[in-house]
């Protein structure tokens, strides 16, 4: 009987753990199962050159969503990013959007400023004013090779 009883014990722990590393890879993976507590807001910018997908998107320095999806807008040559917010956030319609850049070299984040003066944003609302990243590479290159002209006075 001693036998049933050690390979029961070792059966539940199995079990146990299979069930915390499934629970793991949910949480560390950010997949929602059961819900999302998320609703999707566009944004489109003239360029996005660095942002990629699963990037945050900050309010006030706080992290209120990610990025979900970034394609291209033929017809009004745009690129268009989808993304997602917490539920509870508000973003008005004359909310400005930025990719900034985290410290000189670091990783792109979408930047919002929620406005306030006019109507809230909904799901599947679009954030109209937009500003590009500043490229930091031709800023560099202009002022390696010359481009950049001093005033005279």
């Amino acid at each position: 009987m001693k036998k049933y009883a050690m390979e029961t014990v070792v059966g539940i722990f199995v079990v146990v753990g299979l069930i915390c590393i499934g629970y793991m890879t949910v949480k560390l993976g950010k997949i929602n199962l059961f819900g999302d507590d998320t609703y999707p807001l566009t944004a489109k910018f003239t360029t996005v050159a660095g942002l990629r997908t699963g990037n945050p998107v900050n309010i006030l320095g706080i992290q209120v969503g990610r990025v979900q999806k970034i394609t291209m807008d033929q017809e009004n040559l745009r690129a268009v990013v989808e993304i997602r917010v917490k539920q509870g956030i508000r973003i008005y319609d004359d909310a400005i959007a930025s990719i900034k850049t985290e410290g000189l070299i670091g990783d792109k984040y979408l930047n919002i400023d929620p406005g306030g003066g006019g109507d809230l944003l909904g799901p599947g609302g679009v954030i109209l004013d937009t500003q590009a990243a500043v490229d930091f590479e031709e800023i560099i290159s202009k002022y390696a090779f010359g481009e950049v002209k001093k005033e005279k006075k």
